[in-house]
C-alpha cells in the first residue's frame, strides 16, 4: 500500500489532499493541530496530534512512510501575514518538518508554495519600489523554498515544491478574494474591487489536491511546479463571469479601490511543466467551481 504523511491535514488544502490520497489507495498519517472536522474518519487514516512549534518532537509517533506533504503554515491570511516574527518561525518550522520527514524514512518531501513567491521576487528587484507589508508572507515562503532546497540536498531527500496560483472551493473559510466576494453576494453587499486589470488564475480545490498527489508520485526531484488552471486572464474577466453566474441582479463596482500589488505577466502562469512531468491537467471549469462554492457557502 502507498503511504504518505500530511501536515495541516485538517486545513483547506491539506484536507483535500488527504481525501485525494485515501481515494487513490494510500495509507495516510494526518497531522492535525486540534480537530478532524474536515477529514473525518477512514480505516486507512491515522490521526496524529501535533503543533508546528514542536513538529520535530512527534517523530516517535509516526510510522515509516514514502511521501511527506507539508501544508501546515500559520498566518496565511489577514493581518498576521505581515507578522515578521511569525513568518520567520514558519520558515524554521518548515525546515524542521523536512528534517523530520527524512528521519521517519520518507523519500520525498512535497511542500506547498504560493504564487506570492513570484510576486515578492518581482517586487524586491524593482528599483525605487516600496513594497507593502503584504509581501512578508511571500518573502517567508520564498525563504522556506530556498532553504529547504539546500537542506534537502544536504540530507538526501527529494524536494518538490507546488506553487499554487489561487485555490478556491468548498471548505475555505479565509478572507481571500473568492470566498470574501461570494459571502458579500450572499449578504446582499455590493462587491468592490480595484480596476481588476491584473492577471489572475483560479483553480478548484479538487484539482489542486490531484495535482499534489501527482507531484508526489511523478514529480522530478528538486523541481517546482505551478499548480493552475492554464486559463490565466485579467481578474475582471473572472469577476464578470462570477457576476453572471451567481449574482445577475447585482452590479460589481470596479476602480474605487487602489491596487498596490504586482501584476505578473501571463507567462508566469504557464502550467505546462506539471502537465509534461506528471500528466496533470485541471478539469473543473471556473463556472462550475463557482457554482459549487456558492452553494456550499449558502448552506453554511
Amino acid at each position: 500500500m502507498k503511504t504518505a504523511i500530511v501536515s495541516g491535514a485538517n486545513g483547506f488544502i491539506g484536507s483535500a489532499v488527504v481525501r485525494e490520497l485515501l481515494s487513490n489507495g494510500y495509507y495516510v498519517q494526518g497531522l492535525v493541530h486540534n480537530n478532524i472536522s474536515n477529514i473525518g474518519k477512514h480505516p486507512n487514516l491515522k490521526i496524529v496530534q501535533f503543533s508546528l512549534e514542536t513538529i520535530d518532537s512527534i517523530i516517535e509517533n509516526l510510522e515509516p512512510s514514502e511521501i511527506f506533504y507539508h501544508f501546515a503554515w500559520n498566518g496565511i491570511s489577514g493581518p498576521i501575514r505581515s507578522d515578521t516574527e511569525l513568518q520567520l518561525n514558519n520558515v524554521r518550522w518548515t525546515i524542521n518538518a523536512l528534517k523530520s520527514a527524512k528521519t521517519v524514512g520518507c523519500k520525498r518531501f512535497v511542500c506547498s508554495g504560493s504564487l506570492v513567491e513570484y510576486e515578492a521576487l518581482a517586487t524586491l528587484y524593482e528599483d525605487n519600489n516600496r513594497p507593502g507589508t503584504e509581501y512578508i508572507y511571500g518573502g517567508a515562503k520564498l525563504a522556506a523554498h530556498i532553504m529547504c532546497k539546500c537542506v534537502a540536498s544536504d540530507i538526501d531527500i527529494d524536494l518538490l515544491w507546488g506553487i499554487i496560483t489561487n485555490a478556491y472551493g468548498p471548505g475555505e473559510i479565509s478572507n481571500r478574494l473568492v470566498n470574501t466576494t461570494l459571502r458579500k453576494i450572499i449578504n446582499g453587499e455590493t462587491p468592490r474591487f480595484t480596476s481588476a486589470t491584473q492577471n489572475y488564475d483560479f483553480i478548484y480545490i479538487d484539482d489542486v489536491a490531484k495535482a499534489f498527489r501527482l507531484i508526489g508520485e511523478k514529480g522530478v526531484p528538486f523541481s517546482e511546479y505551478l499548480i493552475g488552471s492554464s486559463n490565466a486572464k485579467p481578474l475582471k474577466d473572472y469577476l464578470m463571469e462570477m457576476n453572471q453566474i451567481v449574482a445577475k441582479d447585482m452590479n460589481f463596482t470596479y476602480g474605487d479601490i487602489p491596487f498596490s500589488g504586482t501584476n505578473l505577466p501571463i507567462g508566469a502562469f504557464d502550467a505546462k511543466k506539471i502537465e509534461n512531468d506528471t500528466g496533470f491537467v485541471a478539469e473543473l471549469p471556473f463556472k462550475e467551481g463557482i457554482k459549487r462554492t456558492f452553494d456550499w457557502l449558502n448552506k453554511q
